[in-house]
């Protein structure tokens, strides 16, 4: 399959490296060794599919013109839009021109958070209770110093969107709805610390993410009926850790199994393959999951006094 990378950025690199020979063309209207200004100025007859690593603000249009033009398209998360109906056009658009749109969320590529989800499909915990999920990185400066990324909501659309779709992950479509507990700006013009909460339905659920923790770290703890789950740090910070832990009744201190990782991430790379597989298979597009998160975090964006623009 060949791709274009579009968007020279932190992000926009890791995709490139990623796949490799795959990539026929770099654009970027500002960084100098891509090898075009536009999206428009790569000949349509030079790639199949683009890798849109690019500002929310100019996702919607620009997915559009590949879609429009048979092209599939892989898109950081966040997908947002000013209404559902936009991102609707877009999953109906990627329908008629028989292409993929897919939203990239690598996290759902994380060991641990696959293992997660079999463990909670597999039904031994039994009742879920609740889950609580934080999500912290020290990048506070370098987002302030940014243009583009020191506006709106800030760290919610940011790190908030992974733990949203993770949420999706692991429980499926169920009528989550959260409401704002804090959204803070301790150091930066738009949020940097923010809590969202679903107490609406089973699970109850509890969401905090930072800018702020100066060690990037990442933890979720599942209590249930029949014992609990929990993950400490992701693979790209290891070492890892999962530990499932088996009730005792009455009381008493439960069994664990605990596994341990310490690896590279791989996740941009199973992403990828997952994205070329899609590709390959002429898989249908769905974005529901997208509109649900956008519905989400505008809806909470106005909640805390931010608009999210897209």
């Amino acid at each position: 399959m060949r791709v274009i990378v579009l968007g020279l950025g932190v992000q926009g690199h890791k995709r490139r490296d990623v796949a490799g020979d795959d990539v026929v063309a770099t654009v970027d209207p500002y960084i100098e060794e891509a090898d075009f200004r536009s999206v428009e100025d790569v000949p349509l007859s030079a790639y199949d599919a683009v890798l849109a690593c690019i500002p929310d603000s100019a996702k919607i249009d620009i997915l559009q013109y590949c879609l429009a033009n048979g092209k599939h398209v892989l898109v950081e998360k966040p997908l947002l839009a000013g209404s559902q109906s936009e991102i609707e056009s877009l999953a109906t658009l990627a329908k008629a021109k028989n292409v993929v749109c897919y939203t990239a969320y690598n996290h759902r590529f994380e060991p641990h958070f696959v293992r997660m989800r079999d463990l909670l499909k597999s039904g031994v915990l039994g009742e879920i209770y609740t889950c609580r999920m934080f999500y912290g990185n020290g990048t506070a400066r370098l987002v302030k110093e940014s243009a583009w990324r020191d506006v709106g909501a800030g760290v919610l659309p940011d790190l908030g969107s992974h733990l949203l779709d993770t949420i999706r992950f692991w429980f499926g479509e169920r009528p989550f709805e959260f409401e704002l507990m804090s959204a803070r700006c301790f150091e930066n013009r738009a949020p940097d610390h923010v809590t969202i909460a679903s107490n609406s339905s089973a699970p109850a659920i509890s969401l905090e993410m930072t800018l702020l923790m100066w060690r990037n770290h990442f933890t979720c703890d599942i209590l249930a009926e029949k014992g609990s789950a929990h993950i400490a740090s992701l693979c790209k910070w290891g070492p890892t850790s999962f530990v499932h832990r088996t009730r005792v009744m009455p009381s008493g201190r439960p069994p664990e199994e605990s596994v341990t990782l310490v690896q590279g991430d791989p996740t941009w790379e199973a992403e990828y393959e997952y994205f070329k597989t899609l590709c390959a298979t002429g898989s249908s597009t769905s974005l529901i999951t997208d509109m649900w998160l956008n519905d989400e975090i505008q809806r909470l964006s106005a909640a805390a006094g931010s608009e999210v623009t897209a």
